[in-house]
């Protein structure tokens, strides 16, 4: 896709946006050799900041290819946002609804029309406490399947630092000057799954293989080694409920073993307790 298809309100976003990024943060942006220069594909990108969405389209604007991001319905509705993601072309999600599967249909037709579309493969911020990329969902991997048009892995790293994950205030840390680093790389080979039948398994496969190659990507722009296995955001919750459930049994045990444990003293007294009173009483006896 050429320059003079990126469209009046894409250009309009990148005069507003592009000024602040440019005087607020340095670059370091690798890899731009693998965007391709025509036709439709697909960017697959790790998500560890709110700040990276503006991150990443500065980097891929200036490839002269933007890209088309899926975004939940509601930024589509009204004012000023509304009105920009309409206008820019970006795809509407209707999560928990039928509907969802509209936007993938949606991204299928932009990427046969020679368009690139941007997944977060994850779904939202990453949960691993490092940061690394964590279980991806199954959307880029079926519309990679659907399409067969190349998917780009792309890395980024240095949003986080001015925009902390789930930070208690979401504001920006300007100072000192962070470095927005943004790294694509050569297209996933997913040849082997092409021609199969999209079962919950191949899905399952094609999606870790490409959360397989954004960590490869995020461990060269950190310069350090990834873990051995992503991070399973559901199984460390089952793990956290599991670890409360058992602490708060602990607890209550804890609370009934001395309450337990007076009974039994009690229960043990009570023999002697009365032992003690016969014996008395058969002193008396006897002294009358």
């Amino acid at each position: 896709m050429s320059r003079r298809r990126i469209g009046f309100w894409y250009r309009l976003a990148a005069v507003i946006c592009k000024p602040p990024l440019v005087v607020l943060f340095k670059r370091d942006w690798r890899g731009m050799e693998h965007i391709p220069a025509e036709g439709g594909f697909i960017t697959a990108v790790n998500h560890n900041s709110y700040l990276d969405p503006l991150s990443y389209a500065h980097y891929q604007y200036n490839t002269g290819r933007v890209p088309r991001f899926l975004a939940k319905s509601g930024l589509f509705k009204s004012g000023f946002v509304g009105l920009m993601m309409r206008g820019t072309g970006q795809i509407p999600v209707y999560r928990e609804t039928t509907d969802a599967a509209n936007a993938f249909r949606a991204a299928v037709t932009a990427i046969e029309k020679g368009e690139c579309v941007a997944f977060y493969p994850e779904g939202t911020l990453t949960r691993d406490p490092d940061m690394w990329p964590m279980q991806g969902k199954t959307g880029a991997a079926r519309v990679a399947l659907l399409t067969k048009a190349p998917v780009i892995p792309v890395a980024q790293w240095g949003a986080n630092d001015a925009m902390p994950p789930y930070a208690k205030e979401k504001k920006l840390r300007l100072f000192p000057r962070k470095t927005l680093k943004v790294k694509a790389g050569p297209p996933v080979d997913l040849s082997a799954f092409h021609g199969k039948e999209p079962t919950a398994e191949v899905l399952r496969a094609v999606t870790e293989t490409i959360m397989a190659a954004i960590t490869e990507q995020l461990a060269l722009l950190r310069d350090e080694p990834a873990p051995a296995e992503p991070y399973d955001y559901r199984k460390a919750i089952a793990r956290e409920r599991r670890a409360a459930r058992e602490a708060a049994k602990a607890a209550a045990n804890a609370l009934i073993e001395p309450a337990g444990s007076d009974a039994v003293a009690l229960t043990q007294q009570a023999p002697a307790a009365r032992q003690a009173q016969s014996t008395q009483q058969a002193q008396e006896d006897d002294s009358k």
